[in-house]
């Protein structure tokens, strides 16, 4: 039987990293995670590796560290919320595109998988700000030497049950999940499924770069 394949993660002490790598860690096809971040998950399993590393522009001293893995599954984000544009710019694309091409200069024929989100603007000219600086991240990485990017752009995420990370309003919402999902559904997913598209994407590939809700839920089942 083949091995699995060796995945690095960030964003893990996230709602939408700690349900990725839920579901990495569940995975028959995942052999090993190492997960990047500033602080520990908190998970505790024998595939699993961690790194507490506070500078994500500076990783010189933990590149020796990042080499021979398969596939990035990066769920770092933040909030465009009372931040400026040049604040969300750093820690958004900037921030992405360094670890990634770090990434893309350790690891040749890695696949990198990139949380963006619903209505991200691939032309980079709009209105909303998050939306271009969000295009402009999508658009950088496909241009970098990884054997595939895939941009994921999901909108409402139902949370998975019994982990810790969600969102506080969610426990608000919960119980509108069956009508979001009956009438929103293009917008709609669930933390499991994103996991398991992300999974498939690193394992399988897929036919889009661009990954909407839809794609998602269909990629979540192949």
């Amino acid at each position: 039987m083949s091995k699995g394949i060796r995945v690095i993660l960030t964003g893990a002490t996230g709602m939408v990293g700690e349900g990725v790598l839920h579901e990495c860690l569940k995975n028959h096809d995942i052999e090993q995670v190492l997960v990047v971040g500033r602080k520990l998950s908190g998970m505790d399993h024998p595939k699993l590796t961690e790194i507490v590393h506070p500078d994500f522009f500076d990783l010189s001293p933990i590149e020796n560290k990042l080499t021979n893995y398969d596939a990035c599954l990066f769920c770092l984000g933040t909030s465009s919320i009372n931040k400026k544009e040049k604040e969300f710019y750093r820690l958004t694309y900037t921030l992405t595109l360094h670890f990634a091409t770090t990434l893309s200069k350790l690891n040749s024929g890695m696949t990198f998988c990139y949380i963006s989100g619903a209505g991200t603007d691939s032309s980079e000219n709009g209105r909303a700000m998050w939306a271009r600086v969000k295009g402009k991240t999508e658009n950088d990485l496909m241009k970098l030497p990884f054997k595939q990017v895939y941009n994921f752009r999901p909108g409402y995420i139902q949370p998975t049950k019994g982990l810790k990370n969600a969102h506080g309003f969610y426990q608000f919402v919960d119980w509108m999940y069956p009508v979001f999902k009956s009438t929103l559904s293009k917008y709609v997913c669930t933390l499991t499924e994103l996991g398991l598209a992300m999974i498939h994407a690193a394992t399988k590939g897929y036919k889009k770069q661009i990954i909407e809700v839809k794609d998602i839920v269909e990629l979540s089942k192949s």
